[in-house]
């Protein structure tokens, strides 16, 4: 009986043991494994992605500058036009009577002219005939040859010869204004009628047809709106953690989600001064030479960012976010304790530029076996098997 009680004493603490172990290296209450890898300096290679929206750089919209009904759409969407062409035409309604009714009354105005010319002319004459025969009668009189009565008489032809100048010279007048005031009447109908035809301020594409025939637009209120192909960029929106480095006149590469095997060439054109604070994006203009797409299609951007000489990084995997602060975990005496750190730029192939919190001989903590937490007892491995 003692042997098998031994026996059984024997494998009981065989099991705690094993139990014990399992517990200790296996189960809840063993070391969390992790993986780490030393700060690495050397050059980094940056790029950046964003998602964009293909859009006209400038979209011009041609609208009236007077109320009326459309009387004739001349182009439909995707129409090529050219400068100054017509594109739309409004019901003139009575413009076209009243424009030859002012160019009538120019025309008379003009006659007019010419009848209160005419007048002057003859006045001026019959002025200087009558003044050379007063002039002779007032010699003859003071001579006394004719009398004073006769003298008198050829006074008052002269007062009256000099009166019908004026008059004339005042007809004339008025003649020249009312011909000035018919032909500016006339150019403002003409203005008016030219207004009636709604015209593209460029050579372009329709891009969007906004009324039909017979419907009433207002000053302002946009009919067709035209584009110029060659004007179209990428407006992409980056994060602004990665927006830092962007200038104009990088070179990116456009994919357009209606070519993805395709990538284009493009160039960053614009960086907006303006960031979204809800989304915490910038946008970034890419322009893309010759490009053929849509307007509000979707396109993947990368922009290369210039290449960073004896950076230190590490993985991005190893980045974390904890109370609004970037850090990494790292081991101190197999415990865990987190590091705050201040990041740079991040590549695609997934690394992050460490600026400040670490030395050039730390290790990070990049994968762990389950979420870590302060003061958790770790144990490094060379890699973490998932199940």
């Amino acid at each position: 009986m003692s042997k098998l009680r031994l026996k059984i004493m024997l494998l009981a603490v065989l099991l705690i043991s094993g139990f014990a172990w399992v517990i200790m290296t296996q189960g809840p209450l063993a070391p969390v494994k992790v993986t780490m890898e030393k700060i690495q300096t050397g050059t980094l290679s940056s790029e950046v992605f964003g998602v964009g929206l293909v859009e006209a750089r400038h979209s011009y919209a041609v609208s009236p500058v007077m109320t009326g009904r459309i009387s004739k759409l001349l182009v439909d969407q995707g129409d090529q036009v050219k400068a100054g062409q017509i594109v739309a035409e409004l019901d003139p309604i009575d413009l076209n009577d009243k424009l030859v009714s002012s160019r009538l009354m120019a025309e008379r105005a003009a006659n007019s002219i010419k009848v209160a010319e005419a007048q002057l002319v003859q006045a001026q004459s019959q002025v200087k005939t009558i003044s050379a025969s007063h002039r002779r009668y007032s010699e003859l009189q003071a001579q006394g040859f004719v009398s004073q009565e006769l003298l008198d008489a050829k006074l008052n032809e002269k007062t009256a010869a000099l009166a019908t100048l004026d008059a004339a010279t005042a007809s004339l007048a008025v003649a020249k204004r009312d011909q000035s005031k018919a032909q500016s009447d006339a150019a403002g109908i003409n203005k008016l009628h030219e207004q009636t035809r709604l015209i593209s301020p460029v050579s372009g594409i329709v891009t969007a047809r906004l009324v039909e025939s017979g419907a009433i637009v207002v000053p302002g209120q946009a009919a067709i709106q035209v584009i110029v192909p060659s004007d179209i960029w990428i407006k992409t929106r980056i994060d602004q953690k990665q927006a830092g480095m962007i200038r104009a006149g990088q070179k990116a590469a456009i994919v357009l989600r209606s070519d993805p095997q395709k990538s284009l060439a493009g160039v960053v054109e614009r960086v907006d001064l303006i960031s979204d604070a809800v989304t915490e994006e910038r946008i970034v203009n890419v322009a893309a030479p010759g490009i053929h797409a849509s307007i509000g299609e979707y396109a993947e951007v990368t922009i290369k960012l210039p290449v960073l000489e004896k950076t230190r990084s590490i993985p991005t995997a190893a980045v974390k976010r904890i109370n609004q602060q970037d850090g990494v975990w790292v081991l101190q005496d197999d415990r865990a304790k987190f590091k705050p750190v201040k990041t740079g730029i991040s590549t695609l192939e997934g690394r992050t530029q460490i600026l400040e919190g670490l030395s050039d001989n730390e290790e990070v903590i990049v994968y762990s076996q389950q979420e870590i937490k302060a003061d958790l007892k770790l144990k490094v491995v060379a890699e973490i098997v998932r199940n």
